[in-house]
């Protein structure tokens, strides 16, 4: 695999692949990788002839009291992982690369609608932060396709929306959420948690699967369902940041057409925010 840190020689290296008549699959990720990054690599690899990766945190899409200084970064390790994974090219660029004229007067790509309320009610600024970063990364790439994990399932949204409105050239692949054996869906900041912790996070995945299986079996007051699910998540220690219910087409508010549903939920545990989300299938609910 081989590991690049400018533009310049990011480019050189996926324009010698496409030179080869290989088609470019693009994995970005924040590092610190585990399963669920090592997924993505491997649906890459499935879809592409020649995978790159970047491992770049992104000082765009975090708040000022947020863990940008304490994010985990471990790009050795990364790096075996990678490699293992059948990645070809690690694009692990510095702030000042990505960044060369600074971040103050850095064009910002904004996508309303799908970046507002949920994460981005809760951390004003982010999504745009990912779509500045996400877009400068495809223009340095140049991919065929990108693939992105469905645990972030705004983040998703968000991108897809942005490749649809600006005509970017690039498939997108969500990938499904990668979960430990007691259905806690794998994060970076996982790593955060304390033994106890641990042990009570799978809590919020186990409140999402008794939301989901009411609406299969034709509960439709959601907001009773929501209030339920708050009380589950806060009697076992978590505090709860939003849980919704929104139609999977495009985050909207649930309509009688809509026909697949997301529970979306995201709750602090200690000092660590826990993300998740469930997709329920209701195409087939009694008229």
């Amino acid at each position: 695999m081989n590991v690049v840190k400018t533009v310049a020689d990011l480019r050189a290296a996926v324009t010698r692949a496409r030179g080869e008549g290989k088609r470019i699959g693009f994995v970005p990720t924040m590092g610190n990788l585990h399963a669920g990054h090592i997924a993505l690599i491997k649906k890459a690899g499935q879809r592409a002839d020649f995978v790159v990766a970047s491992i770049f945190v992104n000082p765009l899409q975090f708040g000022p009291n947020e863990d940008l200084a304490s994010y985990p970064r471990t790009l050795t390790a990364d790096q075996d992982k990678l490699f293992e994974a059948g990645c070809h090219l690690l694009f692990a660029p510095s702030v000042e690369e990505v960044y060369p004229h600074g971040q103050a007067l850095q064009t910002i790509v904004r996508v309303p609608g799908v970046s507002e309320g949920l994460c981005g009610g809760s951390r004003p600024g982010h999504f745009d932060g990912v779509s500045t970063v996400v877009s400068k990364l495809f223009n340095m790439v140049l991919p065929d396709l990108a693939v992105f994990g469905q645990k972030d399932f705004q983040q998703l949204a968000v991108i897809r929306t942005m490749v649809r409105d600006l005509n970017m050239p690039v498939q997108i692949i969500g990938e499904p959420i990668v979960r430990a054996e007691d259905g806690l869906a794998l994060s970076s900041r996982n790593g955060y948690l304390t033994t106890d912790e641990r042990t009570t996070a799978p809590v919020l995945h186990r409140t999402l699967q008794q939301l989901a299986d009411a609406i299969r079996n034709g509960e439709r007051d959601y907001s009773a369902l929501l209030a339920s699910g708050h009380q589950r998540l806060q009697a076992a220690g978590l505090r709860p940041d939003y849980l919704e219910v929104r139609d999977a087409l495009d985050l909207s508010p649930v309509t009688a057409d809509s026909r697949e549903l997301v529970i979306l939920a995201a709750a602090y545990l200690g000092k660590t925010r826990l993300l998740d989300n469930l997709l329920v299938d209701i195409s087939q609910k009694a008229s």
